[in-house]
Parts: C-alpha cells; structure tokens; sequence
C-alpha cells in the first residue's frame, strides 16, 4: 500500500521510509513575490535506505529523476531504482578534484567550505545545473549521504538562482541539522557536530553568517554563465522552480 507522500510537520517536509532528511524546495518566498514549485525540486539524504514503501511515496510524490551527488563507491542501494526512474551521477566530491581537497577539506562538512568550493569548483556547479536543466519531465530529487553538505551546496545554488529570499535559504538549510543528527547515533558515528561547531568558533562565526557570506555577492545565473552552463539550461532550471515566470 502506497504511504502519502507529503505527510508533514511543516508543510515541505516529506516522510519517505528510510530516509530522515527529506524536504521540497517549494514553497519558499522569491524576490518577486512568488513561491517556488512544489513538486519540482526536492532535496533528500540517502536514497540508498529506501524500503519499497518509501520509493512508492518517492514516486507518488512525482518524482523521476534522482541526481545523486555522491561518488560512484558510495551507492550501495538496498533495493533496485524504479523503471521509471532515472538516475544522474554528478559527483561533487570527485569533481573537485585533489587540489580543492589539499587546500580546503579541512572544511568539508560545514558550511564554510560552500563558497570556496563554489569559487574554486565552477565546473562542478555547471554539471550540476546542466543535469537538471536536461532532466527528463516529472519531480527530481537531489541527495547526498546525509543531505546536508553536498545537498546544501546543491539547494543553495538552486534556490538562489530562482531568486529565493536569502533567509529563507539559510533556514532551509538549518533544519537538516536535527534531522541527521540521530542518523550518526544509529550507525555508532561520532557526533559530526563537535567538530562543524568548533570550526564556526574556530573562525569567529555562525553556519548563519557562513551561508550570508556565501550569498554575499553571489550572482548566480551570472556565475554559472561563465562556467559554460548556456542561457537555455539557467532559463530551464529556473523554470522547474518557477514555472511560467
């Protein structure tokens, strides 16, 4: 029996069974007064745990395209990807190639190390935007492992490009923290969130004002402009969002 979808304790949450971290990007307020799409854009930790239950209210929820961010070791799923269901790797991670990781990896895993990667990994933003502006019609969810870090990176150049309140992106943001948190517990992982707190100490600021400064100046149809992402694929992603605009 198919569980319903949008089963929520704010209205983009969605209860899909075996995951923890899964919520629509719709809704949300836009510099013009708009809301972005329900059902268009949806942001997920690892699709990997999905039972049958959950993949059916992934599917009645509309989806039909899954864009994994993970590397290609990472995907160990327990049951097999729906026939109707297309799956496009965009591995950020591995796009980012040895040099961002020597410089900057002691910040992987907070949100200090978005616009650093956003500045030195334009490529990996451009393949990003360039899957989903050539995904299939239907719902898309983006998912890392927890669907935080990489899926964080992901939303925020997504909302910002169709214009969503600033807030309303660090907020979005912020609510994958008790969502994952319990997740370390189950598979006996320490706690991430010592050492994420300690490096926002470490630097004299807050995963708020950390994602500020990543928008700060951000202009991001031009940014991925110049990373080669062509003026129909920005206009097709911003249509998901924010369709008839």
């Amino acid at each position: 029996m198919r569980t319903n979808a949008l089963t929520t304790t704010e209205d983009r949450t969605l209860v899909w069974d075996g995951c923890l971290n899964v919520r629509d990007l719709g809704g949300l307020p836009t510099a013009s007064g708009r809301q972005t799409a329900r059902g268009a854009i949806v942001r997920a930790d690892n699709l990997d745990r999905l039972t049958r239950e959950g993949w059916d209210a992934l599917l009645d929820h509309g989806v039909r395209t899954v864009v994994d961010l993970r590397d290609a070791e990472e995907y160990k799923p327990l049951l097999p990807l729906p026939e109707d269901v297309e799956l496009i790797r965009v591995p950020l991670d591995e796009l980012a190639g040895p040099a961002w990781w020597e410089t900057h990896g002691r910040l992987d895993g907070t949100p200090l190390a978005f616009r650093p990667y956003l500045e030195h990994c334009p490529h990996a933003a451009a393949a990003l935007v360039t899957a989903i502006a050539g995904a299939r019609p239907g719902g898309l969810v983006v998912h890392c492992g927890a669907g935080r870090d990489r899926t964080g990176l992901a939303a925020l150049l997504l909302l910002a490009l169709a214009g969503v309140d600033r807030a309303a992106i660090a907020e979005d943001y912020l609510l994958s923290g008790p969502n994952v948190r319990p997740l370390y517990g189950m598979l006996g992982l320490p706690d991430p969130y010592r050492r994420i707190d300690s490096a926002l100490a470490e630097a004299g600021t807050t995963a708020e004002a950390a994602l500020a400064a990543t928008l700060d100046g951000l202009d991001p149809a031009g940014y991925l402009l110049a990373a080669g992402v062509t003026p129909a694929q920005v206009a097709a992603v911003r249509a998901r969002l924010l369709p008839d605009a």
